[in-house]
């Protein structure tokens, strides 16, 4: 039985759903229905219970209802993790989106609190159909994506990303304005070195957990991925976080003059690229087909499961995987599938057919979707 999971997930004027209320227990859920049946709103809401805007990145307005005569949505979950008291009650958390004030709420044990509150109790990761080229596509978005690995195993780093990017921002408008007082512009620049030595330490932190995870877990059918940083990580001291703040706040500080011109800073950890090798073929992910870096993305996103799992302390994260099963044949999809079963948190996986899953047996739990319902069929 999966240590961390949903036991219940209640939707409220939330995309298609006036509302919907899911008892669960803690196997894997899978919920299967046709091409816009409303599969992939489901995972969309679980992706709003962590800081962030979802696994779509859309406003938080987007998600109301149509239909709604309300002014906003609410999801609310019962959470059970194992890092909390022996037979203790679920942990209640809840988030939602305030149309009138223009605001998220969130509540974690009837207690309003900041949302990235959220990054200390629920560790989250989803793959999309969107990120079947992740790999091959622009820099932006394969940062995010590794972005939230690494808020999985460092919950202080959409704290620190969130300041490095403000300094960042405030010394740029400095630079615009053509403050001639530098000691403002020199006061961001420490700023952006204190923060942003952090986050690149996180992220270091992150990538050598997920390769440690890649080697020492066996041969689970998935292609080893060899992962690198680049965009200034290359020659980055490896000292302590002191040696990392010096190097980056002189970097930071010669680069000013072209960030001037350029009108955005060219330089720091804002700049960073997640670079993945296909191993056994010794080639760039970016070269291989989609359904081979399908394979190499699922690889990754288990590695980093067991890596959050293997945190003393930590819960192990929930998985949403949306159409994951698309491109893999049958003996990939049963791979997948024992290897989700041997993962201390629970899965949501999402599909056009209850026949892609025909592996998990009665180890999963069945929801078929349909017409904005959503019924247990177990």
């Amino acid at each position: 039985m999966n240590e961390t999971a949903l036991l219940s997930l209640e939707l409220t004027d939330f995309r298609s759903y006036k509302h919907v209320h899911l008892p669960l227990d803690a196997r894997p859920v899978v919920l299967y229905g046709r091409n816009g049946a409303g599969k992939t709103n489901i995972l969309e809401a679980i992706s709003l219970l962590v800081p962030g805007r979802g696994l779509r990145r859309v406003r938080l307005d987007v998600p109301i209802r149509r239909e709604a005569n309300g002014q906003g949505w609410a999801v609310h979950a019962q959470y059970r993790h194992a890092g909390g008291e022996a037979g203790a009650p679920p942990l209640p958390i809840g988030t939602g989106y305030d149309r009138t004030r223009g605001n998220r709420i969130v509540r974690i044990d009837g207690v309003t609190v900041r949302p990235l509150t959220l990054a200390d109790h629920i560790r989250l990761v989803w793959l999309t159909p969107e990120q079947d080229r992740l790999f091959a596509g622009p820099r932006a978005p394969r940062l995010r994506f590794f972005d939230r690995l690494t808020l999985s195993l460092h919950p202080d780093h959409g704290r620190n990303a969130n300041a490095y990017e403000k300094a960042m921002r405030n010394r740029q408008r400095l630079l615009d304005e053509g403050a001639h007082d530098a000691t403002w512009i020199a006061g961001c620049e420490r700023e952006m070195a204190s923060a942003g030595a952090r986050v690149m330490q996180a992220r270091a932190d992150t990538l050598a957990q997920l390769q440690y995870e890649i080697e020492n877990h066996g041969d689970s059918g998935f292609p080893r991925a060899d992962l690198t940083l680049a965009g200034g990580y290359e020659d980055a001291p490896s000292g302590d976080e002191a040696d990392l703040e010096a190097a980056l706040l002189g970097i930071i500080e010669q680069s000013r003059p072209r960030d001037c011109a350029a009108g955005r800073a060219l330089c720091g950890p804002h700049r960073a690229d997640l670079e993945v090798g296909w191993r056994a073929k010794a080639m760039p992910a970016a070269r291989s087909s989609t359904g081979e870096q399908k394979a190499l993305l699922i690889g990754l996103t288990l590695a980093h499961a067991r890596a959050v799992a293997a945190q003393e302390g930590g819960p192990a994260p929930l998985i949403l995987l949306d159409e994951a099963c698309a491109h893999l044949d049958t003996e990939r999809r049963a791979l997948l599938i024992e290897e989700i079963c041997a993962l201390k948190g629970q899965a949501w996986l999402s599909g056009t057919d209850a026949s892609l899953f025909e592996a998990f047996g009665d180890r999963a739990q069945y929801f078929e979707v349909s017409g904005g319902t959503v019924q247990s069929r177990n």
